[in-house]
């Protein structure tokens, strides 16, 4: 099979496509020929080794695994001996670990769900990790409606998704960006756009009953002052150092949280399919609506990453197998 492969950590300059040896499918997991593989901050964080701190599972000198990727989407090309849920042929999605960047690759059953019926393999791809990471950090909140939550990185994948979800959920949403990309935020469904160029989300004490941080770019402290006396506050990813990235400030807020009357929470995603299933239910409802920015076919997968990288990006970029 055709892969874009890498064997040093970098930028996307490393990235080649090769033949590479097909994977073969364990009992447990569905082999998918991809049609789409969306590219997701993670990516371009493993392709470059940072933090530091993940080289400790991924490889300390060199890269481990050679081809990246995880939000792919496509059709099932073979299936385990235990596998019940999926037949070859079935209009699939999930969230690999890893090798999705490949014409094949091989995911655990219980990590994959049926493609919503409404989208293309394209953007289909562009739902799997940052809808599962947008649905998991608003469940995580306790949101409920008529709350007023802030997305502080909404023009972004994770972000995008959440603002939609938001308001499905019934809150009131404003969304934090650049203010180029303030009528873009408007458009997927923010009743309100603040620009961090011209103003400080921060500033508006007590406002907020859900803070959804996914840039991490105020004190842990301003940000607790924009919450309301119960609010919340969730933190995921978003900035820090090179070596441990956003972990300091997660646990830093995982060891004041006691003694605060907001609830301050740290939020792990993890792969689910059934929440791809409850996503997949919401798009084909009208609820939310994957975009993406723009398409890249699989022998320009390192123009892909760049253009994730220059920070223009309005929802997601996908590379087309």
């Amino acid at each position: 099979m055709r892969a874009v492969v890498r064997d040093v950590y970098g930028g996307p300059e490393v990235l080649a496509l090769a033949e590479a040896e097909p994977p073969a499918p364990a009992d447990d997991e569905v082999q998918i020929r991809v049609r789409a593989v969306a590219v997701s901050t993670g990516d371009v964080l493993l392709l470059h080794g940072e933090p530091r701190a993940v080289r400790l599972a991924f490889g300390l000198r060199r890269p481990k695994g050679r081809v990246i990727g995880r939000d792919v989407a496509g059709e099932v090309a073979a299936v385990g001996s235990a596998v019940t849920g999926f037949r070859v042929g079935d209009a699939v999605y999930g969230e690999a670990d890893q090798g999705g960047f490949a014409e094949l690759v091989t995911v655990p059953e219980r990590f994959v769900a049926s493609r919503p019926a409404s989208v293309d393999a394209v953007h289909a791809a562009a739902v799997v990790v940052s809808g599962t990471t947008a649905l998991q950090g608003l469940r995580l909140a306790g949101l409920v409606p008529g709350q007023h939550v802030l997305v502080n990185g909404a023009s972004g994948g994770v972000g995008g998704f959440a603002v939609q979800l938001a308001k499905a959920m019934g809150a009131e949403v404003t969304g934090v960006c650049r203010g180029s990309k303030a009528e873009y935020v408007r458009a997927i469904g923010a009743d309100r756009v603040i620009d961090y160029e011209a103003e400080d989300f921060t500033a508006n004490e007590g406002r907020y009953d859900v803070v959804f941080d996914l840039v991490a770019d105020h004190p842990l402290g301003r940000v607790r002052r924009s919450l309301a006396r119960r609010g919340t506050l969730v933190l995921s990813s978003g900035r820090g150092g090179r070596v441990l990235g956003p972990i300091g400030r997660m646990a830093a807020a995982s060891v004041v949280s006691p003694f605060v009357p907001q609830r301050l929470r740290t939020l792990a995603a993890r792969r689910s399919g059934d929440d791809l299933a409850e996503l997949a239910r919401r798009i084909d409802a009208g609820e939310v609506r994957p975009v993406v920015d723009e398409v890249f076919p699989l022998d320009r997968a390192a123009d892909a990453v760049a253009r994730l990288e220059s920070g223009a990006v309005r929802g997601k970029v996908v590379i087309e197998v």
